[in-house]
This record gives structure tokens, C-alpha cells and sequence, in this order.
């Protein structure tokens, strides 16, 4: 049966692909950002099991910041994409 409806937003697999990091970095942002000011925050040592206590007012302008940055990539991608199309 066909499917009747509106179509998902994102039909473009890359395009899902592209936002999923971006996602992501919402969601460990607002986590962050809603912990109270008396909890602990670890960081994951890079390519190991070890964690490490972090500041957490630290830790969530790291993660603001890489979403910015995020952000900013998937734009330059999707105006670079939308230029190619123009040609």
C-alpha cells in the first residue's frame, strides 16, 4: 500500500546522517545545562574505559562550543549543496 501523508522531513539519508551528530550534542548541552549546580560531571579518558572529574560549567561551554561548530559545518555543507544545484 502506498504511503499516504506527509513525507518526512529528511528523505536525504546523508542529509539524516549530517544532523544526527548535531543531535547528539543537543541533547549532551541540555543535559549539562540542567544538572544541578552540587553534581558531579566525568570525561571519558579518549580510547579508554577511565573516567576523570570534570568541571561542569567547563565541560558544558566545550560542548556549546563543538555544537556551534557542528552547526556551522552542516550549514556550510547545505549552502555549498544548494549552490551546486543553482549550476
Amino acid at each position: 500500500m502506498p504511503r499516504r501523508g506527509p513525507k518526512p522531513p529528511f528523505t536525504d539519508k546523508g542529509r539524516r546522517l549530517r544532523l544526527c551528530p548535531i543531535k547528539e550534542q543537543k541533547i549532551v548541552v541540555d543535559e549539562l545545562s540542567n544538572l544541578k549546580k552540587n553534581r558531579k560531571v566525568y570525561r571519558q579518558q579518549q580510547n579508554s574505559n577511565i573516567f576523570f572529574l570534570a568541571d561542569r560549567t567547563e565541560m558544558l561551554s566545550e560542548n556549546k562550543n563543538i555544537l556551534d561548530e557542528l552547526k556551522k559545518e552542516y550549514q556550510e555543507i547545505e549552502n555549498s549543496e544548494k549552490t551546486k544545484v543553482k549550476k
